[in-house]
Parts: structure tokens; sequence; C-alpha cells
């Protein structure tokens, strides 16, 4: 069976959050806090060990008292912000008020960027007829994000594990997916940078393409292999 659908992962495939001491400053700002720049290099490196950044590096090791709530963060909003709060929380920054304003920054579309090619690979996929999606496990509305960089008006569905109770890698979220483009599984291919979540979709029979989780700049044509692996398949 040919491809005529892919679905895409978003956080480390089409889009990569802000650096953890980039995060950091832009919430200093939106607090109106001044900090020594010193100062702002060392707990933002405390805060990329506490895995505190959505989308940024995982924690270096899950407390045991959060470890429950990390296991579920994506499967609900109030999940997702209560553990990366309790995370953040586990540095002790001089600015107590900062940490909500921190969880609230990583949402702003100015806190992604996409990369590279992944707006003209989206577009070409949808110029040759090939329905595209975004599946992700995540706690919050990506959406946003999409429309700020123009590339939703190239994407067909949007499936998100915090709205369907059900996270990567089970397979009821892909075959969510899959049905979201109107395809059979057969007909799909799934891009991520996780084998084992983005992965599971060949379970379903899903075809799997796998991308490095790399900085934008590290990664300027990751996505582009996606258009030659469809047309092989018939896509």
């Amino acid at each position: 069976m040919t491809i005529k659908g892919c679905l895409f992962d978003f956080s480390g495939t089409t889009f990569r959050v802000e650096p953890t001491v980039t995060w950091l400053r832009g919430a200093l700002a939106e607090a109106d806090v001044t900090a020594p720049e010193e100062d702002v290099e060392r707990y933002a490196r405390l805060l990329e060990e506490a895995g505190a950044l959505p989308g940024g590096l995982p924690p270096r090791a899950v407390p045991d008292h959060l470890r429950a709530a990390w296991e579920v963060r994506d499967l609900d909003a109030d999940r997702h912000r209560t553990a990366f709060v309790a995370l953040a929380r586990e540095v002790a920054l001089p600015w107590p008020q900062l940490y909500d304003v921190l969880y609230e920054r990583h949402m702003s579309p100015r806190a992604w960027r996409p990369y590279a090619d992944t707006a003209g690979v989206l577009a070409a996929l949808r110029e040759r007829g090939v329905r595209t999606g975004v599946l992700s496990n995540i706690g919050w509305d990506l959406r946003p994000v999409l429309r700020a960089y123009g590339v939703d008006r190239d994407v067909h569905a949007v499936v998100l594990s915090y709205e369907e109770g059900v996270q990567k890698p089970d397979p009821k979220i892909f075959r969510i997916g899959c049905e979201r483009l109107g395809l059979a599984p057969q007909e799909v291919l799934m891009v991520g940078d996780s084998a084992e979540a983005d992965g599971g979709a060949t379970a379903i029979g899903c075809a799997f393409h796998q991308v490095e989780h790399l900085p934008v700049d590290r990664r300027p044509d990751g996505l582009r292999p996606v258009l030659d692996l469809v047309g092989r398949l018939g896509g």
C-alpha cells in the first residue's frame, strides 16, 4: 500500500524549544526582573539539569516524590503544569515569582523555532496531495505555535495526548491520528525523533522514519529525506 499521509512529532522533529538560558532570560524580562548575567547562566544550568523546560533536555534524575506525576504529565494539562513547575521548584530560584512565568513562557510561540525545512516539507507534501498531521505527547495546545509560523495551513490534523487522554507509544493515539487523516495505518508514515515513542506507530502498521533531535542550527535539512521516502513508497 502506498503512503498517502504523514504524521509528524512536534518537539525535536518539526519545532525546537529555545535554549534554557534564553527561556530564563525571557521570563525575567517578562517579569520585569533584572539579574546579573552570571546568575542567569548559573540558574539556567540548574534548571536544565532539573529538566524543568518542557521540550528541553529530560531531567538528569526525576526526584522520587515527582516520579508518579512525571509518568502521566502528558495526559492532562493540569498534570503537565504541576509536573514541570514542581521540577522547576527543585531549583531554589532567587525570584520566586518566576516559576509560573517560566511555565507560561514555554507555551508561547516566541519560545519555539521551526526547523529550517519544516515549512518547505509540509508545503511540498500538501502540493503532492499527501495529508499531514502533527501528533504529540504534550500537555498544552500547540496550535498557536503552528499558526504563528504559518505552517497550520499545511497541516490537516492535530492530535495531542492531553486532549485524547492517551500518549505515545500507545497504539491508540496512532490510530486516532490515522483516523483524523482518513487513512489506513498502512498508508501513513510517522516521523519523529524517538524510536521508542514515535516508533510505536509500527505496531499498527504505519511506516516510521526517525530524525535526530538536534538544535535548529545543527539540523537544517533533517526532514528533507521524508520527501524522498514518500516518493519511493508511492506517495
